[in-house]
C-alpha cells in the first residue's frame, strides 16, 4: 500500500513539474524569452520572399521573421519549408511558431488561426517583357496566353473572369492558360516569347524579375488585394500584439524599406508604404 502510495505521489509530483515546464512556453512571447527560439514556417523557393540557398534563407519574409524573433527576444530561429497547403496544420500542431510565407490574412483562416500585421499589402498583377506595350491591365490578357502555377489561385481569377468559372480548364483557360509547376519555370517561358505573360502577386513577380534586371517589368495594375500577416496559434492574444508591436517598430527605424529595397530591387517602388497593423 506504500509503495503504491509512493508511485502515484512521484506520477502527481511528475506531471505538475512537467505542467509547469510547459506553462512557461504557453505563448510565443514566453517561448521566444524562455527558450531563445523559435521555429517559423517560410517559404523556401520564391526569390524576394522567402528562398532557401547553400548559405541559408533570403527573402523578404525571412528578414521579417528574423526581425520579430529579435524583439521578442529569441536569439536563434530555426526556418522550416511551410507550403501554402500546410500553414494552418503546422500552426495547430505546434510545428512551427510562427508562419511567414506570403501568408494572406482572411475570415476563413481566421477562424482556425490568428494573425499579426498585415506587414506588406500587395495584390495579383502581370509580368510581361521590358518592351512589351500591349498588355497594361487584366482586360488586355483576354486574347494573349497566360503562364501560372499550378495549385495557384492566380490562373482561377483570371479564368473567372475571361471563362466565367475558376474552373482553369473552362474554354477560356485551356486556350490561353500555360500552368507550370511554379512561378519560376514561367519566366524562361516568357523571356522566349511562349506566354505573353504571367500573372500572379506582385511581390512573387518582382522577386523572380529582379534576378534578371531590366529584362521584364511589372504593368502595376493590380487587380485583388492580398494583405500578408504573421499566423500563430489562435488566440494567443499577448504574442499578436507584441509581434504588432515588433512590425511596427521596423517601420519607424528603417528596418522594413531596407528590407524592401534589399529583396525587390528595381521593384521596390511598387512597395513603399507600410501597412497599418490591423488589432484585434
Amino acid at each position: 500500500m506504500r509503495a503504491r502510495f509512493t508511485f502515484v505521489a512521484l506520477t502527481a509530483l511528475l506531471a505538475t513539474t512537467l505542467s509547469a515546464c510547459g506553462s512557461s512556453s504557453d505563448t510565443v512571447v514566453d517561448k521566444a524569452k524562455n527558450d531563445k527560439k523559435l521555429v517559423i514556417g517560410i517559404k523556401t523557393d520564391q526569390p524576394g520572399l522567402g528562398l532557401q540557398t547553400a548559405s541559408g534563407y533570403t527573402g523578404f519574409d525571412v528578414d521579417v521573421a528574423n526581425y520579430i524573433a529579435k524583439k521578442l527576444g529569441a536569439d536563434k530561429v530555426e526556418f522550416k519549408k511551410t507550403t501554402s497547403d500546410v500553414r494552418e496544420q503546422f500552426i495547430e500542431q505546434g510545428d512551427v511558431d510562427l508562419v511567414l510565407a506570403t501568408y494572406s490574412i482572411n475570415d476563413e483562416r481566421k477562424k482556425r488561426v490568428s494573425f499579426a500585421g498585415p506587414y506588406l499589402i500587395t495584390g495579383q498583377d502581370i509580368l510581361v517583357k521590358a518592351d512589351n506595350t500591349s498588355i497594361t491591365g487584366l482586360e488586355s490578357l483576354k486574347d494573349k496566353t497566360v503562364c501560372g502555377a499550378a495549385g495557384s489561385n492566380s490562373p482561377k481569377r483570371i479564368a473567372a473572369k475571361f471563362g466565367g468559372s475558376e474552373d482553369i480548364a473552362n474554354d477560356w483557360g485551356k486556350a490561353h492558360l500555360k500552368i507550370l509547376n511554379g512561378y519560376g519555370l514561367c519566366l524562361p517561358d516568357l523571356a522566349a516569347g511562349k506566354v505573353d505573360a504571367v500573372s500572379t502577386d506582385a511581390t512573387i513577380l518582382a522577386g523572380f524579375a529582379a534576378q534578371e534586371p531590366g529584362k521584364f517589368k511589372i504593368v502595376g495594375q493590380p487587380f485583388s488585394t492580398e494583405k500578408y500577416g504573421v499566423g500563430l496559434k489562435k488566440d494567443d492574444k499577448k504574442s499578436r500584439d507584441a509581434i504588432n508591436d515588433a512590425i511596427e517598430a521596423m517601420y519607424k527605424d528603417g528596418a522594413w524599406k531596407a528590407a524592401i529595397d534589399k529583396n525587390f530591387g528595381e521593384f521596390g517602388k511598387l512597395f513603399t508604404t507600410p501597412p497599418p497593423v490591423e488589432r484585434y
